[in-house]
């Protein structure tokens, strides 16, 4: 995974922290702890965008060049929130690979009876380190954050030298996590999940092949040129008929498959507000049989 990559895991809870001006009604997600978490000048950058007239030229800036990216961001964080929510009865622990600055490890309380491993590139580990401790005085006891490599180091054991127990029905999440992992990446870390206690879950996002390929923009040829073609740090993808194969061979079977639109109907419509989708990237519920 290049180390530029490390970089992307600030823009996610910015945008979550932005969305926090909006009347309580009109949120399509709840977090206390976005903005509060970010570095100290990126506070004072979200301050400055809850004005509302420059909120609402931010959105609209950041959906011209990518038409869905806001509803996108937030959707993905309220449907990992709602499975991890509901699946509280049924796991042992958590383990959030990828976590960048997400905050609902420690906004979700009834998370703080379980063990959680947070998992990212040193860079983001340390610097979310120094974020928890400003917020709480010292990272909450139930939490491990784990600097990794994920394409040079073995997971298991990374995880394992920190207590981690693989027998334990886990929660796993990866968001905005496959598209940036090398072939070797992608198969370290379902290799990994093949690990993983019968009965444990699974919740990632996941980048269109067709997209990758070029085959299809579907309104993202600004991304397209960005992510792909100059900074080449997108460079993993499947489409959705390909993944239950695909998680069959380390013994996942998909829950769910979903899109963008589904989940604007599920979360935005209530809100009244109107925000467009994109097709670009979907989000899988699996369960380890």
């Amino acid at each position: 995974m290049a180390k530029a990559v490390a970089k992307t895991g600030l823009g996610p809870i910015v945008l979550v922290a932005i969305e926090q001006s909006f009347p309580k009604e009109q949120r399509i997600i709840e977090d206390g702890l976005a903005s509060r978490i970010l570095p100290v000048v990126m506070q004072t950058f979200v301050k400055l965008m809850t004005l509302t007239p420059i909120r609402n030229w931010m959105i609209r800036a950041t959906e011209k060049d990518l038409p869905g990216i806001w509803s996108c961001m937030m959707c993905r964080k309220r449907y990992i929130d709602e499975k991890l929510t509901n699946s509280v009865n049924q796991i042992n622990a958590v383990v959030n690979l990828g976590a960048g600055y997400d905050t609902r490890i420690y906004r979700l309380q009834f998370l703080s009876v379980i063990p959680i491993w947070e998992v990212d590139q040193l860079e983001n580990i340390q610097t979310k380190q120094i974020r928890l401790r400003k917020l709480f005085g010292k990272i909450p006891s139930y939490v491990k954050l784990i600097a990794i490599d994920f394409d040079h180091e073995k997971i298991n054991q990374v995880l394992e030298s920190k207590g981690y127990n693989s027998n334990k029905k886990t929660f796993f999440i990866m968001e905005a996590v496959t598209q940036y992992l090398t072939d070797a990446g992608i198969k370290s870390t379902f290799d990994f999940l093949a690990g993983a206690a019968p009965g444990s879950l699974l919740t990632f996002t996941y980048i269109r092949k067709d997209f990758l390929n070029g085959q299809k923009f579907y309104g993202w040829e600004k991304g397209y040129k960005k992510y792909i073609i100059e900074e080449k740090i997108w460079i993993f993808g499947l489409n959705p008929e390909e993944w239950p194969n695909f998680l069959k061979q380390y013994g996942w079977k998909v829950k769910e498959d979903i899109g963008f639109e589904e989940l604007a109907e599920k979360y935005v419509k209530p809100t009244g507000r109107t925000l467009a989708f994109t097709p670009v990237e979907r989000m899988i519920y699996a369960e380890k049989l």
